[in-house]
């Protein structure tokens, strides 16, 4: 990458790329707000319903099942199809599902249009970075990761300020009902600037692999449910959930080596680009959910914090990253992939430090001092990392690779919710960690974070010791 090629001016971009970019930019953001928002609503939702405690939370559920089960197949079927059909009509389809569940009678229905909502949000996540591939320039990859990783920031961010807002206001309903004119919008935006999609050369297209495409649906739900299910605490229910997960797994790969047009190339893995840039992405995905597990309990019963200035606190980690995510992007443009994904996971590493001990000497303010630290390491990482990892990968695998990147994350974000839930449980040795002792929660925080940045000094060599950063750059990856 050339000097000239790092230092290009926003303003290079010519307009339908930035018309483009505020297209997938909406799509990225709709995706993450329909997660953040319906978190708020779950009491009001109760009443209204008359539902259980653990029912309504199915309403969360739903969606994110939707996502991580079937986030590569939709990335895949973009590849074969057309990803500008294929984002269309995922757009359309969580809009008409924004509607049913703005208007709907019934808790059942509610679930299902939930879970419909949940398959055009993995169609916009997977396609968008695909997209970036075709209608950005490669000087400005970065800073186009940088973008779409500040959009999914401002929707965890905008989520419960908004939720709340419209609850106390109009009700419930409108909080699915706000996606519809946002998802016109990124409709019109996508369909009129869009490239359209490349025919397949001699008419034929491969054939979607139905099988590999259920099996891992199979797997990957399995495995989500095994780790939210229990809250950390495994039973049996979850050993069987683990063990399905696995064996479906094995299935898979048996599958995918037989079919001609197998939905995931296990050949794909061995390309170090690929398997350290996934493999980091969990680990990290993992870290960074353990504050959004550990730390309101830490707030509330380790430094006496009432709700409303927990929430504060804890909005100050998706406020940096909403300010944060261009400017990591384009640090990513202009020093390249290798030594921004270092940069990042160093900073990290010493957040997670700061997190185990700053707010037990400074208290709040030591708090909010290792989050502003840890979370501007979060965004350079995935702004590399995600350059990193679709840089050069075919035009006709880029929909399966951006599901997988998506998909990594999000099952470092399901693990790290019950993996370092658990961590923490057991640190502060406690039967209800909500009347535990503030000593206990504060110990259980130290411990916490001293795993996590375990965890990220694992990634850290894992990214280290691979060749496939070097110079910022990697090979093709077009994968036969």
């Amino acid at each position: 990458m050339t000097a000239t090629d790092t230092t290009m001016p926003p303003a290079a971009l010519a307009p339908s790329v930035r018309w483009v970019l505020a297209g997938l930019s909406l799509s990225m953001l709709l995706s993450s707000l329909g997660t953040s928002s319906a978190n708020v609503a779950l009491p009001a939702l109760a009443d209204a319903f008359g539902a259980s405690f653990q029912a309504v939370q199915w309403v969360v559920l739903a969606y994110l099942l939707a996502i991580t089960t079937l986030i590569v197949s939709v990335g895949r079927l973009g590849d074969i199809v057309g990803r500008r059909r294929l984002l269309i009509a995922g757009i359309a389809l969580f809009t008409a599902a924004s509607i049913v569940c703005g208007l709907t009678p019934s808790f059942a229905l509610l679930i299902a249009a939930r879970a419909v909502q949940g398959i055009g949000a993995a169609v916009m996540m997977a396609l968008t970075m695909a997209f970036v591939g075709e209608a950005v320039p490669k000087a400005r990859t970065g800073s186009a990761m940088g973008l779409l990783g500040t959009m999914s920031a401002v929707g965890t961010a905008l989520g419960p300020s908004l939720g709340g807002a419209l609850i106390a206001g109009p009700g419930w309903r409108a909080i699915f009902l706000v996606n519809v004119p946002l998802g016109l919008v990124a409709l019109f935006l996508v369909r009129r600037h869009l490239p359209a999609d490349r025919k397949t050369e001699g008419g034929q297209r491969p054939r979607f692999d139905v099988p590999g495409t259920l099996l891992l649906a199979f797997s990957l739900g399995a495995y989500a449910l095994a780790m939210t299910l229990g809250r950390g605490s495994f039973g049996v229910l979850n050993v069987v959930l683990l063990s399905a997960a696995a064996l479906g797994l094995g299935l898979f790969l048996l599958v995918e080596t037989k079919v001609a047009s197998p939905l995931v190339r296990p050949s794909m893995f061995r390309d170090p680009a690929l398997s350290v840039g996934l493999s980091t992405n969990v680990l990290v995905s993992t870290v960074m959910m353990a504050t959004l597990v550990v730390g309101p309990f830490y707030l509330s019963r380790g430094l006496g914090l009432d709700a409303a200035k927990v929430g504060l606190v804890m909005s100050v980690g998706p406020v940096i990253s909403a300010f944060g995510g261009v400017v990591a992007g384009r640090i990513v443009d202009r020093l390249g992939a290798r030594s921004v994904v270092t940069a990042g996971l160093v900073a990290m590493v010493a957040g997670c430090a700061a997190l185990a001990l700053l707010p037990g000497l400074l208290g709040v303010a030591g708090y909010i001092a290792a989050i502003a630290m840890l979370t501007p390491g979060y965004q350079l990482f995935q702004a590399a990392n995600n350059t990193a990892v679709m840089a050069d990968v075919g035009s006709d695998r880029r929909g399966v690779v951006s599901g997988l990147l998506n998909l990594s994350r999000n099952l470092g974000l399901v693990t790290g919710a019950s993996v370092m839930g658990a961590v923490f449980a057991l640190a502060v040795a406690a039967s209800d960690i909500a009347k535990a002792a503030p000593e206990a929660v504060a110990g259980g925080m130290r411990v916490t974070f001293v795993v996590a940045g375990v965890l990220t000094v694992i990634a850290l060599a894992i990214a280290a010791g691979s060749r496939v950063f070097t110079g910022g750059r990697v090979g093709s990856r077009n994968t036969r």
